[in-house]
């Protein structure tokens, strides 16, 4: 499933005035990128569409085609009303997101659950939504919010309920208007008809989360996609590493190495019984007994591991 977006940086929001007062009120606004929250939104549309699936018994697909950093009046204000916005509480951030759902989308999916596939779609008349249709609006938004919040789950547990809805995305108090926010779009295709899905999520409900979201990944790693380990351990398969095995090791006085003459008989104090240190790099990995192999070669038996033996001392107390 391919995934067309668009990232745009604020193109409105700023109150009339001087260019002088526009410099300093966009200079106040932050825009840093969140590339993982970026990666978090393509990941969900593809998730997003078994959502659908599953609740309409339907194909469906989810693309994302906008992602944007703009002031949080203006990401309410692009959205086309009317549009019945949820506006949702984010328990674990203290903070609010808006998910507004085109008339589209609403009666596209509402007239396919009520049996109308063979039925032509027929342009929607802007007018108010009654309380049918406010009620199945709600059921919609909690079910791409309880998706949403499994999106999140790599970042951290979150959940998000629906405090009221709105019939038009301006009417929607999510945060201050010039404080800044993400817009995400995505678009949801329900054979062959459907509409779009807009969150807005201001940058005060994901503050608890920000330094999270700025990087790539969580920790270096990418949740429960697996397949970079699978890449990392083909790459390495190949690889050979140089192990040196130590047999024992002695101090000898340099008075008596320079004493030494040929045919001089030295005693290392070891028996057949001794184990050997094996090492890679410089670094004691584990101590091994000698032996040898069926076919003669000389063999090493790993008794013990050295490399857990130094996590303990590293660990340890004094």
């Amino acid at each position: 499933m391919s995934s067309q977006r668009t990232l745009r940086q604020p193109e409105g929001g700023l109150a009339d005035g001087p260019i002088e007062e526009q410099i300093i009120q966009m200079a106040s606004l932050s825009y840093e990128r969140l590339p993982l929250l970026e990666a978090i939104f393509e990941r969900y549309a593809l998730s997003l569409g078994a959502a659908f699936k599953g609740f309409a018994a339907m194909p469906a697909e989810a693309v994302l085609t906008a992602f944007e950093y703009l002031p949080c009046g203006a990401a309410l204000e692009g959205i086309p009303a009317p549009a019945l916005t949820a506006v949702a509480r984010a328990e674990a951030w203290d903070g609010r997101i808006g998910v507004a759902l085109s008339p589209e989308l609403l009666f596209s999916m509402l007239e396919l659950m009520l049996g109308g596939r063979n039925a032509s779609g027929r342009p929607w008349t802007p007018r108010s939504f009654t309380a049918i249709e406010r009620r199945f609006g709600q059921r919609l938004a909690e079910l791409v919010l309880a998706d949403l919040a499994n999106a999140f789950a790599t970042v951290g547990a979150v959940t998000f309920r629906v405090d009221h809805l709105e019939n038009s995305p301006i009417n929607a108090v999510l945060a201050p208007p010039n404080s800044a926010a993400v817009r995400v779009t995505l678009s949801v295709g329900l054979e062959g008809r459907g509409g779009t899905l807009t969150f807005v999520i201001p940058d005060a409900a994901i503050d608890s989360i920000r330094t999270l979201l700025v990087q790539s990944f969580p920790a270096g790693e990418t949740g429960s996609d697996s397949g970079w380990r699978a890449a990392l351990g083909r790459s390495i398969e190949g690889s050979e590493a140089k192990l040196t095995a130590v047999l024992h090791e002695v101090r000898i006085g340099m008075r008596e190495v320079l004493a030494w003459k040929a045919g001089d008989m030295i005693d290392l104090g070891i028996d057949m019984e001794h184990e050997a240190t094996v090492s890679c790099n410089g670094r004691a990995l584990f101590r091994a007994a000698m032996g040898r192999r069926r076919n003669g070669a000389v063999a090493l038996r790993v008794t013990d591991d050295l490399g857990e033996e130094k996590e303990r001392d590293d660990g340890g107390v004094d």
